[in-house]
């Protein structure tokens, strides 16, 4: 019984610390250094509405607009609270259809050549906001076409929205999806 009172008093000091405290003053401190990324890295339109976040994709079909990173999530697709892979390996008969659909897809829409990966393969996520510079460039034509603009100024778009390895090593460029749309529709709506 004498072992029981420091126990419980351990527990709830403990609590109190670990579960009230410390994550308080955590949340502080990042609120106060990073603010845009404690609140979810929002990305704001031109009225300065919040209309996603740089961390997690959103769907995107229309084809005046560059296309996203396949989504596997559960229910929906870019659905954060069901957020994972297919689990499909890359000989599964299934996943090989749907990757095939997804090349079909792409290549009725004009796309010739080499189609990244990225196009066609979810991530493990499946919230993955960005795409390559290369999956970028492979839709350039399909959407200078419904827009009406040039290759030039939609290359120009792409390569301003192309962000470089993280610290010069880590990672590869990329190019987030929904930023990328949003400056397409503020040069044309």
């Amino acid at each position: 019984m004498k072992d029981l009172k420091p126990a419980i008093l351990m527990l709830i000091i403990f609590t109190i610390l670990c579960g009230g405290i410390y994550p308080a003053v955590v949340t502080g401190i990042a609120q106060a250094v990073f603010p845009k990324q404690a609140k979810g890295s929002p990305i704001t339109d031109t009225q300065g509405r919040e209309v996603g976040s740089a961390l997690i994709g959103q769907p995107f079909s229309d084809p005046k607009y560059f296309w996203p990173r396949p989504s596997a999530t559960a229910e929906f697709g870019y659905n954060p609270a069901g957020s994972g892979g297919s689990n499909a390996g890359p000989t599964n008969p299934a996943y090989l259809k749907t990757v095939e659909a997804r090349v079909k897809a792409l290549r009725d829409t004009g796309i010739s050549g080499h189609i990244p990966a990225d196009l066609v393969q979810a991530s493990a996520s499946g919230l993955d906001p960005h795409i390559s510079p290369e999956a970028a460039k492979v839709q350039i034509p399909r959407v200078a076409r419904v827009r009406g603009m040039s290759v030039e100024s939609l290359t120009r778009l792409v390569a301003a929205h192309t962000q470089d390895r993280q610290f010069g090593f880590l990672g590869e460029p990329r190019v987030n999806v929904l930023a990328l749309n949003l400056a397409l529709d503020t040069l044309m709506p």
